[in-house]
């Protein structure tokens, strides 16, 4: 499996920055992952990011906010999964994730699930508009199909996502 050294240099080899920015010390830690674009004499051009936290715990990490914008941009994707499961398993307890597929519209639910089982999430329940789904949308901010996925296997599904593209 890759490090996230390696990842870095994967990166480079593609003409993009991988980036990495935790906060927090114990109990709760923020996570940003960030996929840039290097620029001649300007500032690098943010391509992708991933926004989440992780409690100290094996099912602690929760990724929320995924965001991949720009020409030629297939790497960045697998980059930004690869490296937050890798950091993952590095660095924190956490071998499982959890996210939200949003239910913004039921073609982007669609595409969302799918995108989320090909990295090998799985449902675990749909937050809805019911009394005990209240405290979990405030935390995810929607409505959708809650999944877990586990580190190990994410990584090892973006590392081969990762090796197709040229």
């Amino acid at each position: 499996m890759l490090s996230l050294a390696a990842l870095e240099e994967r990166a480079r080899d593609h003409g993009l920055l991988l980036r990495l920015q935790v906060t927090g010390l114990a109990g709760v830690r923020g996570l940003r992952v960030g996929v840039a674009r290097s620029r001649a004499e300007q500032p690098p051009l943010l391509l992708g990011e991933l926004k989440g936290w992780c409690l100290p715990v094996a099912d602690g990490l929760r990724l929320d906010t995924m965001r991949v914008q720009g020409e030629r941009s297939q790497a960045v994707g697998p980059l930004i999964w690869a490296a937050t499961f890798s950091w993952a398993l590095e660095t924190t307890p956490c071998r499982s994730a959890r996210l939200l597929a949003i239910r913004d519209g039921e073609r982007q639910h669609r595409r969302l699930r799918r995108y989320f089982r090909r990295l090998g999430f799985t449902p675990l329940r749909e937050l809805g508009g019911g009394p005990l789904d209240l405290a979990p949308r405030l935390v995810w901010g929607g409505a959708g199909l809650l999944m877990r996925g586990d580190c190990d296997e994410g990584l090892q599904r973006s590392e081969r996502w990762l090796g197709s593209i040229p």
